[in-house]
């Protein structure tokens, strides 16, 4: 009975931190790190997260998106600040140079 209880828990344990990574990345990296082993015992969670998460989308896609599109507006972003050549900008701020 105690063993069937702690597969349970450990199961839902694994079921939400699993759902939980397909919104967001972790916060704290080593704190899912620690929580490996309990999510080994839980696999059965964690695969039944894929499963229903699977009947909607591919598993993590939403986030992956998400920060596609991120990154590619931060990048559009700062390719706009910047115009013309900047080889082309030295050479026309050029000054003479000394006679000597």
């Amino acid at each position: 009975m105690l063993v069937i209880a702690m597969f349970s828990i450990c199961s839902a344990i694994a079921f939400r931190k699993t759902w939980e990574g397909f919104g967001a990345r972790p916060q704290d990296p080593s704190r899912e790190d620690a929580l490996r082993g309990l999510k080994s015992i839980g696999f059965i969670g964690s695969l039944l997260a894929y499963f229903v998460r699977s009947l909607t989308e591919a598993p993590g896609e939403k986030l992956r998106r998400t920060e596609y599109e991120t990154a590619r507006a931060q990048f559009e972003k700062r390719r706009s600040t910047r115009t013309g050549n900047p080889a082309a900008r030295k050479a026309a701020g050029r000054r003479r140079p000394k006679r000597g």
